[in-house]
């Protein structure tokens, strides 16, 4: 396993800064005296690299490795790529394996939150939909007592031809989500995203200033023909034009003879430096960072644009 550490971020998170609404454009964010008092000067997350299968039993054992090397390093906060628990080969065969939220495949992960005593970002699960014809690609986040607190259901579906590549079409299998989700935990105030979602700039301003997001979860499957493209430069736009860290876990390397992902699992700052990847972007592993909320605070005192923004975004 390899693991990054980057040097944490220097700036101390004080008890007047948790105390104080933070400005979140149209909306404040409020948190009670008993949830702030959970909130650390700076937490350790990390993001997971790694390159699922259709074994869904040797995912987990991968899976459950990493998490377990992550809660020793201190990590609090871990974050899985999309489709951490099964990537098909044949069409259909997530179909097969779907499953409802407290169905088994989840309820090992659970308990190995708990176990552990860590937060789960579970990127891409294969929830079980409303017919026998489709499912809902769902990030289901769970809290460190093996509770699901938020899940997720993917809005935007890949369907598209990709240069050179082939033609996708998620909507063929996907019933999409309608809503977006937002939920404070240690590690801030996080907005759950999905893969192809990051091409959608409004869903993460809306999370941003419309709900008061702090950290963007963007857990992917990227193409590599896409992640050569765009991957970073999209990461690094979300979290500049948002003010939020991002942590963006990656599905890496070729999963069968038919998929290929471009990997590079990366933690970003608000001010768009990156604090974490892998050295290798394609080997399986945890890029790690010490992440203080008062960095969101910083840059968004000294570029104020909640206050400078000229057009409104609805919150529904």
């Amino acid at each position: 396993m390899v693991l990054t550490l980057p040097m944490a971020v220097s700036l101390a998170l004080t008890p007047k800064t948790l105390g104080k609404l933070r400005a979140a454009g149209l909306s404040l964010v409020r948190r009670s005296a008993a949830f702030c008092c959970l909130m650390e000067k700076k937490v350790r997350v990390g993001a997971v690299q790694m390159t699922s299968t259709n074994d869904i039993d040797a995912n987990y054992s991968t899976c459950s490795r990493l998490v377990k090397e992550a809660a020793t390093v201190g990590v609090k906060f871990l974050c899985f790529p999309e489709s951490f628990s099964f990537v098909s080969v044949e069409d259909g065969d997530s179909l097969k394996v779907a499953e409802p939220i407290d169905g088994p495949i989840l309820q090992r992960y659970c308990s190995l939150a708990r176990e552990s005593n860590i937060w789960l970002s579970l990127g891409g699960f294969q929830e079980k939909g409303p017919d026998d014809t489709h499912l809902h690609n769902t990030h289901v986040l769970i809290d460190d007592s093996g509770s699901i607190r938020s899940t997720y259901r993917k809005l935007h579906l890949f369907d598209v031809d990709v240069p050179g590549n082939k033609v996708y079409k998620e909507s063929s299998f996907t019933t999409p989500g309608d809503r977006i989700v937002v939920e404070d935990s240690p590690a801030g105030r996080l907005g759950l995203t999905l893969c192809y979602d990051l091409r959608f700039p409004e869903l993460y301003q809306l999370l941003r200033f419309g709900h008061g997001a702090e950290v963007l979860l963007v857990p992917s499957a990227f193409t590599k023909v896409t992640g050569e493209a765009h991957w970073e430069i999209l990461l690094r736009a979300r979290a500049i034009e948002t003010q939020c860290f991002v942590i963006a876990a990656a599905q890496a390397g070729r999963h069968n003879e038919k998929r290929e992902s471009y990997g590079d699992s990366l933690i970003i700052d608000p001010w768009g430096k990156i604090l974490a990847r892998l050295p290798d972007r394609l080997s399986t592993g945890i890029a790690i960072a010490d992440i203080d909320l008062s960095r969101i605070d910083a840059v968004r005192t000294r570029m104020p644009i909640s206050e400078h923004r000229k057009f409104g975004i609805s919150c529904k």
